[in-house]
């Protein structure tokens, strides 16, 4: 960490310190401590604290889009491939949401307040992710996109927190098979030009 610039260390100190032991618990000074730095040199580089937060959640969020463009690129024209995908990378994240928990959902917990700029990132990036997640259904060919991007959500955001609080085991496994379904149910519609059979 020494070898990183000084803005790179202190968010590096920040989102170590930050999912170890929450927003609140952690001052100024620790995160200084961490980062080999000095408090003045982090209002240097952030306003407040509350800045220091919200770049670290602007941080978190472009990992989770970066994972939207992935499994776009790497699925081109193949949207339930895409959402397959999606699934498959937060499937693969939750054995280390299991110790130390999804920052989104420990840092909502932390800020009641809707108007704290980290808070706001967080609302931010989760309207923006259903968008995306939305249009991936609809080009899969789904009657109901809106519907089913909501219950996948369910699903993906359902599985971090049993996985955190350990209420259901293979989380990752259930996940997959549940997302299929949903997809697979969602395009059964679309089978209703088959002849009835009788």
């Amino acid at each position: 960490m020494a070898k990183l610039p000084p803005r790179e260390r202190i968010l590096d100190a920040a989102e170590e310190l930050f999912q170890s032991e929450g927003i609140r618990r952690v001052s100024v000074q620790a995160i200084a401590e961490k980062a080999a730095t000095t408090k003045m040199a982090i209002y240097r580089h952030f306003e407040t604290k509350d800045a220091l937060v919200a770049e670290w959640m602007r941080i978190v969020a472009a990992g989770y889009q970066a994972a939207f463009d992935r499994v776009q690129s790497e699925h081109p024209g193949r949207p339930r491939e895409q959402i397959m995908g999606l699934a498959r990378f937060i499937a693969e994240g939750l054995p280390a949401i299991s110790h130390r928990g999804c920052p989104f959902i420990n840092s909502l917990a932390e800020l009641p307040d809707r108007s704290h700029p980290a808070r706001q990132v967080i609302e931010e990036h989760k309207a923006h992710q259903t968008r995306r997640l939305v249009g991936m259904c609809a080009e899969a060919g789904l009657p109901d996109p809106e519907q089913a991007a909501a219950e996948i959500t369910f699903v993906l955001e359902g599985a971090q927190v049993s996985t955190q609080n350990g209420s259901i085991d293979r989380a990752g496994a259930r996940l997959m098979s549940i997302v299929e379904g949903i997809v697979d149910r969602h395009g059964s519609p679309l089978d209703a030009s088959r002849p009835a059979v009788g």
